[in-house]
């Protein structure tokens, strides 16, 4: 079932419930005031009957004769007059007598002072009278047609007016649905249109800044993530191809040329040497991409654990030096850093070992004495570690592109790398909550801070 039909219905039911509920509440207090004012009819023409029978003296015969014909043309009032001992002294229709008093009756009606109450639908009145210092109890009874039959009309009225209120509620919300969801079937409509091919479109948010409004924004803030995804996920798919045909194309010119003339022993080895570095190039590749795409992954997805960072530190430093023997590495630690959980970290110590690798190799890369000085300070909140060489530094119109991936620098290019280091090096330390700033200068050196929060 549509939204729009769903509210209609909603929408209806609770506007008729609504009516019902006020509905019932005027037919019950018109009910109840009919009720309140037939029993004051009821009591007048008890007190104006005993008057006539105990004041005036009419005969009972004459009263009996009005009774009579009264009765054909409307339903008269039915009264009967008693003494406190239970003697009947006045009835207008023994023979008919629809209250049948008895004693207990009368009893209560002398004790309370008066009694009221339904025989059937007819309503019944009893009244202690008194009279010449002496007490009388007076009944009086009739139906109450004309009230009846107004009520009945009421409610015939009410209910013919709750069916086309309720047809009318229909129509009117299925139009104030229809018209309010309408920027809905826009959205919809807008969205359908875009596709892999036209990323670019955006929807027309609504006029009104309400939650759809809201909903708009929604929807074009994800349509800028996806086309920045994709956008990047083309540009990362061409440079892993370039990066990749590069060596592969190396390797089997170097295969190729072997097979097409004899070498030498030493000249295989050279072919031999050659085509494993392109190849470790390769492997060096793939193993950066398969970091790259940890560092991608949603923060929940990782395992994360106290880890103590000097540990992580050593041992980027002992796998670093374990393949480049001529870098050199000094660690320097803060004076005061005395507490064990000012050097403790809530982190996944693969990923920071790696990124740890890249600023260590890089400095030591880039610099004549192939060295890098690493600092470890400390306080309540952070961690501070401050990579630093004197190496080639870098240019300062270049500082801002450092972290895109596959980028490299113009004084990088005669170095071996792909591009992927520091942009793999800041995704990490943002997955631990930290913050990584770079400050160099031409043939002075650079300088690499990262922040990391405590446990």
């Amino acid at each position: 079932m549509k939204i729009k039909i769903r509210l209609t219905i909603l929408f209806t039911v609770l506007a008729v419930a609504i009516l019902l509920v006020f509905a019932a509440v005027l037919y019950w207090s018109s009910e109840k005031s009919r009720e309140k004012e037939f029993y004051l009819v009821l009591q007048k023409e008890a007190i104006t009957k005993a008057n006539l029978f105990l004041g005036a003296q009419i005969s009972p015969e004459t009263l009996h004769q009005i009774y009579s014909n009264n009765r054909q043309i409307l339903h008269e009032v039915e009264v009967a007059v008693y003494d406190t001992s239970f003697h009947l002294l006045y009835h207008d229709a023994v023979e008919i007598d629809m209250v049948k008093e008895t004693k207990a009756m009368v009893d209560d009606i002398y004790e309370k002072g008066s009694l009221k109450f339904y025989q059937d639908r007819w309503q019944v009145i009893g009244l202690k009278y008194r009279f010449n210092d002496q007490d009388y109890v007076v009944t009086a009874t009739a139906f109450d047609e004309y009230g009846y039959k107004k009520q009945e009309n009421l409610l015939k009225n009410i209910l013919l007016m709750t069916l086309v209120s309720t047809v009318f509620i229909f129509a009117a919300g299925y139009f104030l649905s229809n018209r309010a969801l309408k920027p809905v079937q826009d959205i919809i409509d807008e969205v359908n249109k875009i596709s892999v091919t036209n990323l670019d479109l955006r929807i027309k948010p609504p006029r009104y800044k309400d939650e759809l409004f809201r909903l708009g924004q929604t929807f074009n803030a994800m349509l800028d993530r996806l086309e920045d995804s994709f956008d990047a996920q083309k540009q990362f798919v061409s440079n892993i191809s370039h990066e990749l045909r590069t060596p592969l194309a190396a390797i089997i010119a170097e295969l190729e040329l072997s097979q097409q003339r004899d070498l030498t022993v030493d000249e295989y080895v050279s072919t031999i040497n050659n085509a494993l570095l392109d190849a470790e190039r390769i492997v060096k590749l793939s193993n950066s991409l398969l970091d790259f795409a940890k560092a991608h992954y949603d923060r929940s997805e990782i395992a994360f654990k106290e880890i103590r960072v000097d540990e992580v530190l050593l041992d980027a430093c002992q796998q670093l030096q374990q393949s480049q023997a001529d870098y050199k590495i000094h660690l320097n630690f803060q004076e005061d850093l005395e507490l064990e959980q000012w050097i403790s970290a809530y982190g996944n110590p693969y990923l920071l070992q790696v990124a740890f690798v890249n600023l260590l190799e890089n400095a030591c890369k880039f610099s004549d004495d192939h060295q890098c000085s690493v600092l470890i300070a400390s306080d309540e909140s952070d961690m501070t570690l401050t990579f630093t060489d004197r190496g080639i530094g870098i240019a300062a119109e270049e500082l801002e592109h450092i972290f895109t991936a596959f980028y490299r620098g113009s004084t990088a290019n005669s170095f071996a790398g792909n591009g992927i280091g520091l942009s793999l090096t800041k995704k990490i330390i943002e997955l631990h909550q930290g913050q990584i700033n770079v400050v160099s200068q031409k043939n002075h050196g650079t300088t690499f801070t990262i922040t990391l929060p405590h446990l």
